[in-house]
């Protein structure tokens, strides 16, 4: 609990800084270009990519590769498997999000130093795949039977369906960002849950895991309706599409 609090309180600092040093026109649009949606909002994203260009100028200087970081997303992924199969729920969680960390630098690098391909493309996406695969097997692993192993299930479902609607719309020249539940929200979900699981379970009188099986099947919700939602939206705009 004591590393949640001291990265809670150097998140919240380099916030108050972001916002002071940072011009006010502006900072709550898209800054990064990315477009899409987020369910804190681009301020927060914003803020987010500016709080890791520290650690983009070190690796740049250390001439790490987008490889290094997309080896370093599985490795996190397998890693929550250890984690989440021994009842480790805070280290499990933190794995996770550093799972993520690691995918959002690996494309940093990439651009930064023009290292920009399809086949980068294709196995940073992936390999992302693998990791959230290994993170729903440890989860999996966790509960071990019931109802929540089944909530897993389709929690992992969707979440390669999200990706896998996307991934074909693009094939059809349709790019589709749109949704709640995408990989951003779905790591700060399992990874933020899984840390806080045993303080707020015990603190409602509950078992460890009771906060990850109900944010669990937020996920399968989440992730199958916006699987959905981009079914039908990438259907519609295809027909829109000039051949």
């Amino acid at each position: 609990m004591a590393t949640l609090a001291g990265a809670l309180t150097l998140i919240l600092a380099s916030m108050l800084v972001y916002r002071v040093t940072q011009s006010s026109g502006g900072v709550s649009a898209d800054l990064t270009g990315r477009g899409g949606s987020f369910f804190l909002g681009f301020w927060v994203r914003n803020w987010f990519y500016w709080f890791i260009g520290p650690i983009k100028r070190l690796s740049l200087a250390l001439r790490l590769t987008p490889l290094f970081y997309n080896l370093l997303v599985v490795a996190f992924g397998l890693a929550s498997i250890v984690f989440f199969y021994r009842g480790n729920l805070p280290a499990a969680g933190w794995m996770v999000l550093l799972s993520g960390f690691a995918d959002v630098m690996d494309g940093e690098i990439a651009r930064a130093r023009g290292l920009v391909s399809q086949a980068g493309a294709f196995i940073d996406s992936t390999l992302d795949r693998f990791s959230e695969l290994a993170a729903f097997v440890g989860i999996a692993a966790f509960f071990g039977e019931g109802m929540a192993v089944l909530a897993v299930i389709v929690a992992l479902g969707g979440s390669l369906l999200v990706s896998y609607t996307r991934a074909r719309g693009e094939s059809l020249g349709v790019l589709c960002k749109t949704g709640l539940m995408q990989r951003a929200e779905r790591i700060i979900i399992l990874g933020l849950g899984s840390i806080l699981d045993p303080w707020i379970s015990a603190a409602f009188g509950r078992e460890t895991g009771f906060v990850l099986k109900i944010l669990v099947i937020v996920i399968a919700v989440g992730t199958v309706g916006t699987a959905v939602y981009r079914t039908f939206w990438i259907a519609r705009s295809w027909t829109n599409v000039p051949p």
